[in-house]
Formats: structure tokens, sequence, C-alpha cells
């Protein structure tokens, strides 16, 4: 595309934190969904001071702030992500901790003390409130929701960072939801990390338009992994390729260390490319992969068989963003400019 015919990009608003603050008492945005009203829904992680639980912003068509989306919010102690499906009166929600717990980075006592989120909430999106939770486990940090994409189905999945728990979510014939394990990734010996056991961390994951396939990433071992999930109470791991992460020596790219390990995800609509980025939170980068400070992020691409399952690294595509004029960048959310496997909802 030459210079000529690129699109104009110009930022058109802006909601500064103290507004939203002053407003809604809320703080620390994170996962953004548009409605069929034309609102904007927006998670928010913590109040005005970055304590839980936070709540949903609404924004309305012109971006202006209308309100806080949810009516009553008993039982929820953190928040995190989202995902609704408004053809079964639902919204699901995750849980990860208040702003000033993980800002800072992570500290393992702080999960033994109950700041760190452990529950899943399922929501009546009509009445705005929730009608069920489920609790995980301690040492869940239940982080990404995802859907199936066909709207007539009420299942689900939501990945337990540090339980490294993939767990199915679906309503009954009596119309009351259940959550079973779906995946579980075993921890793997290292000496060198706290307690001597590497959890996978997943902090990721995508499920193809076509519902038949869900990818994850294991951050801390380094690892994106497939599976077919064409009878979503069968999963089938069908394909991983490895970076290294924290278990293995980092994996080199057209001569670049591929330092840490998958972190976001994003899938074309055809589902045959696979992209992953590395870094998760500065601050939590910086225990985890310190070197990604100077070295900068990458992003690279998964080919990937959808027919009989199987990925593979495609050797000739790598984004360099230790390259970045202003100095080496950390990459984290993919999003393609017409909506992509996480962002489209059919309702």
């Amino acid at each position: 595309m030459t210079p000529r015919n690129r699109p104009i990009i110009k930022l058109h608003k802006v909601i500064e934190p103290e507004t939203i603050a002053k407003e809604v008492d809320l703080s620390a945005p994170h996962t953004v969904h548009c409605l069929a009203s034309g609102e904007i829904m927006i998670s928010m992680l913590g109040n005005a001071k970055g304590e839980g639980p936070g709540g949903f912003l609404l924004l309305d068509e012109k971006y202006n702030i209308k309100g806080r989306w949810e009516k009553d919010a008993t039982g929820m102690k953190f928040n995190y992500d989202f995902w609704y499906q408004p053809r079964h009166n639902v919204m699901v929600s995750s849980e990860w901790a208040a702003p000033k717990t993980f800002g800072p980075g992570p500290n393992f006592d702080d999960v033994a003390k109950g700041k760190y989120g452990q529950q899943i909430h399922v929501w009546d999106w009509q009445e705005r409130k929730i009608r069920q939770s489920f609790d995980l486990g301690a040492a869940s940090i239940p982080l990404e929701v995802r859907f199936l994409h066909d709207p007539e189905k009420p299942i689900g999945f939501v990945g337990a960072a540090l339980s490294s728990v993939m767990w199915r979510f679906e309503k009954g014939p009596d119309g009351k939801w259940t959550v079973e394990k779906a995946i579980e990734l075993p921890p793997v010996k290292n000496d060198k990390f706290p307690g001597g056991m590497v959890p996978g961390l997943i902090t990721d994951f995508i499920i193809s338009m076509d519902d038949k396939y869900l990818y994850l990433s294991a951050w801390l071992h380094g690892q994106v992994l497939q599976y077919d999930i064409s009878d979503p109470k069968k999963p089938k791991h069908t394909g991983t390729v490895n970076f290294g992460g924290l278990i293995d020596r980092a994996r080199k790219l057209q001569s670049k260390e591929l330092t840490g390990g998958p972190q976001m995800l994003q899938l074309s609509l055809d589902g045959q490319r696979l992209y992953a980025t590395n870094s998760l939170y500065s601050t939590w980068d910086n225990v985890f992969y310190p070197e990604i400070a100077k070295q900068g992020s990458w992003l690279v691409q998964i080919d990937c068989q959808t027919t009989t399952g199987g990925m593979k690294l495609n050797e000739k595509f790598l984004m360099d963003f230790g390259k970045e004029p202003g100095g080496p960048s950390r990459a984290h959310e993919i999003r393609y400019p017409g909506g992509d496997c996480t962002s489209d909802i059919f309702s």
C-alpha cells in the first residue's frame, strides 16, 4: 500500500482516567466488547483507588461515559475478562486481582492470602446481576473467557492461569450452568522456580471461527498448543509449537532469540494463521523474562493445519519490536481491522 492510498488514522477522543474515576469510580480497563445497542462495554479491574472488585463501564455510540453496566455485583471479588451471549441471556466473567495487587508484579504470597481470583460468574444479561458463581479452586486465577462462536450452543471455556487448567462451562436442560475440567497442563520440574515446579500459566486462548480448534498459550512453558474441540467434552491434543520459555533454551528465528513465551494470540478468520506475542504485563515480564525489556517483543506466525490438525512456526515471518525507532517495545494484543476471532460475537 503506497502512502497515497493509506487510510488516515487519527485519535478521535481521549477519556482520561480521572474522569472515569470521578464519574463511575472505576479504573484499569481490560476487555472491550461492542454491544448490539451500539454501546461499548469495558471490564474495569478496580475502583478509583485500585481496589477490587471493579466493574463494567458503558460508553455510548459517541464514546461518552454512560455509567456502569452491572446492577448487582454481589459475590464478585475481582474482575478481568468477559464474554456475553444474549441468545442465552448470559454473560460469563472471570477474576484476576485488584490493580494494587497485580500492578507491582507477581507475589506468590498474595495468592495464598486470597488476593487473586478463583471464581467465574454467570450473569443474567438482562437483569445485569450474578445468577451463579463457580469456585475453580485456590491458586487458579481464571483469566480469558470464550464462548463457542455458534450462538445456538451454550458452551464456552475459561483458562485458569496458575493452575494451568482449561474449564468448560455449559448450560443444562434445566437452565443451570455447570463447569468441568477440560484440559490440564502438568507443571514441569525446575529447581530455579519457587516451589521447584513451573506451571504452564495459561494466559490466553482462542477458538477458531468454525469452533473446531482451540489454541492456548502456556506462557511459562513457552508453548502454543492446539486441540480439536469438535466434541467440546473431549478435547484432543493435535499440535504443539515450542519456544523454550522457562523450561528450555529460547528458540531462534531469523537470528533473533525468541525470549519469553507466547502470550497473546490471534487467529485469522480462515483459521490458517495463528499469531502470538510474548509480553504479558511489564512488571510480570520483568520477573520471569527480564530480557524482554532490552530485546523487545516479537510477533510470530504459526501455520495451522485445519483439516487433520497440526501446527508449525512460519520461518519467514517475524516482527521484531526490539528494533523500534524509540527503542525496544513490548507487544501484547493483536487485532484484525475488520473483526477477528475474539471480537466478533454473534447473537
